[in-house]
């Protein structure tokens, strides 16, 4: 009851002394203004989780470790070796867990706060190589490392009501703000940043090629019509964002790394 007395005094106090006060006293480790402490970040991404979880759950549609080991532990191998760059700022804050959803005419990625991940098999299996999918993954993990999530949900349902959320006063609301995760639409800087770091995290990896999510902008650029790639849709303007990709990659000297695809290959086949 203190800790929850606490929270809604401190972030109440917050917004009475207004944004400029706020986000100089509350910000993340390179000095970006958020108005969510660390904690409730991390609060609030257990609570969407448990809900997004839920919701494919009842859907028969979230893929359980139990159920598919081998999928996953194809896909944690991925997901190891970009935790493991040396670049990722919450590594050892957030939870990291990456899951599975089950939809093959789905091809999307989205991230809650705190480091929860979800892809859709739509999406694995439109991918051609492993440094695609990791360049993808990079991508989500910046939204939720650099705290994009969480702060594009302050600029879309306000501090009042994620507060509620956090504190587990507001269910229908938690329910809402879970559905549309996977349609989330960022403004083009934490676009470009999340694209900047998954080249930043696939360098450290050395191991990857770091412009695998340029990658799949390339292929669903060339495809277009009908079967573009619903990520497309809160992730737009692929031209310009492959040129940013590839000048980073190219400052880095690391886009021309050919590692095996095995590790896609297995997950797959797995699904």
């Amino acid at each position: 009851m203190l800790r929850r007395t606490f929270t809604r005094l401190y972030l109440f106090g917050a917004l009475a002394l207004g944004l400029g006060a706020a986000t100089s006293s509350c910000t993340d480790k390179d000095g970006n203004p958020v108005l969510f402490s660390l904690e409730d970040d991390i609060a609030l991404g257990q609570q969407v989780a448990r809900q997004t979880d839920s919701t494919y759950a009842a859907k028969g549609q979230l893929l359980t470790r139990s159920a598919n080991p081998q999928a996953y532990q194809a896909l944690d191998a991925v997901v190891q070796r970009v935790l493991n760059s040396g670049q990722v700022q919450y590594r050892n804050e957030f939870a990291w867990d990456v899951k599975i959803i089950k939809d093959d005419n789905v091809q999307n990625a989205f991230a809650s706060p705190g480091g929860h991940i979800y892809v859709f098999t739509g999406l694995i299996k439109y991918l051609d190589t492993e440094s695609q999918l990791a360049g993808i993954l990079g991508h989500e993990m910046a939204h939720a490392d650099r705290r994009h999530t969480s702060r594009q949900l302050q600029n879309e349902y306000g501090i009042n009501l994620l507060l509620s959320v956090v504190l587990g006063e507001n269910p229908n609301q938690l329910a809402q703000i879970a559905a549309g995760l996977g349609t989330l639409k960022f403004g083009r800087d934490f676009e470009r940043e999340a694209d900047e770091y998954s080249v930043i995290y696939l360098n450290g990896t050395g191991h990857y090629a770091c412009d695998g999510a340029a990658g799949f902008f390339i292929k669903a650029q060339e495809q277009g019509g009908a079967g573009v790639p619903e990520f497309l849709s809160t992730h737009p303007d692929p031209g310009s964002r492959i040129t940013a990709i590839e000048t980073k990659a190219t400052e880095l000297n690391c886009r021309n790394r050919t590692p095996a695809n095995s590790n896609l290959q297995t997950l797959k086949a797995s699904l």
